[in-house]
């Protein structure tokens, strides 16, 4: 394999605060946090992309380390926007993969990589990132998306922990037990990081199928508490919140505007979900009823959602 850190170019003054949010980590008897979330693969309701835009805006970032975009990322499959003004191109906005330095709320550093998801070399990036991770000494690697689910807007957003560290996400319902699902670098990553004995946790938290691809702040918000209750970062999420409550009040007029199919099938799902949840004596929550999606249905579930975001964004 080749070198990884060819894959990347750091940045002297990021890497120097890093140095400083290191050192003071230390003193307290802690480490960094990395939260990673890459877009164009799989993030019902703009979940995690929520969540980014949301920790960058509040969390005064700083360049840390850039990876080479020409490598890592496809585009003809995702072109980047360009600016024709009158007789001559006027700009260009290529890609970005990004390593940041951020804040939470009380001045507690931490780490994000966001940008587009690799196109290519997914065990090279793999291995670049875990080279970081090791060289910044950091305790925790977690990621997050959305997973498109059958389940009613009307009920609590449900959260599927994963990784090696779920004693740090304690109390979530098992909703099934395998699922074939098609690959990602995100979870790629995820994966490597854990068979090199790093500590990683992730989030996949579920968004009704029928607004997965319309922004649905409301798993945002789940993302952000369980986010901060494993980490002990302070995120608060004032803006995303104010979000829920707009964004309930337009699916409801939507509702009374339609034919009444939809609502029919809400209430199903209703029923569904209440039945599930008062099963509390079951492992699996995927056992409880036939009328829940079976692994295999997932998976196609899947594969159907990233098809219609793939022509969409042809």
């Amino acid at each position: 394999m080749r070198d990884p850190k060819e894959l990347y170019q750091l940045e002297p003054l990021g890497v120097a605060a890093v140095a400083v949010a290191r050192d003071a980590a230390a003193e307290a008897d802690s480490g960094l946090v990395l939260l990673y979330h890459f877009e164009g693969f799989m993030d019902a309701g703009e979940a995690g992309g929520q969540v980014v835009a949301h920790l960058l805006e509040h969390g005064s970032p700083q360049v840390v380390a850039r990876f080479d975009h020409d490598r890592l990322v496809d585009y003809r499959a995702r072109r980047p926007a360009m600016t024709f003004d009158r007789e001559s191109w006027t700009d260009y906005d290529p890609p970005e993969i990004l390593l940041q330095l951020a804040h939470d709320s009380v001045g507690a550093p931490f780490l994000v990589l966001t940008g587009p998801e690799p196109d290519t070399e997914w065990e090279l990036f793999a291995a670049a990132v875990r080279g970081l991770i090791e060289e910044f000494d950091v305790r925790l690697s977690v990621d997050f998306h959305g997973i498109p689910m059958g389940v009613p807007h009307t009920r609590p957003v449900g959260v599927t922990p994963h990784g090696n560290r779920l004693d740090l996400a304690p109390g979530y319902p098992k909703w099934f037990e395998q699922a074939q699902v098609p690959g990602s670098a995100q979870a790629l990553l995820e994966y490597r990081l854990a068979e090199a004995d790093h500590d990683v946790l992730g989030f996949a938290v579920h968004v009704p199928h029928y607004i997965a691809r319309s922004a649905y702040p409301a798993a945002a918000v789940v993302i952000l508490e369980a986010v901060q209750s494993a980490t002990g970062l302070v995120l608060p999420g004032g803006e995303l919140r104010v979000r829920v409550d707009e964004v309930y009040a337009e699916i409801e007029d939507q509702l009374t505007q339609g034919d009444g199919e939809l609502r029919s099938a809400i209430r199903g799902m209703e029923g569904q979900y209440d039945a599930v949840a008062g099963a509390e004596d079951r492992e699996s929550l995927l056992a409880q009823t036939a009328d829940l999606p079976s692994a295999d249905e997932l998976g196609r579930r899947f594969e159907e959602f990233l098809a219609e975001h793939e022509r969409d964004a042809d």
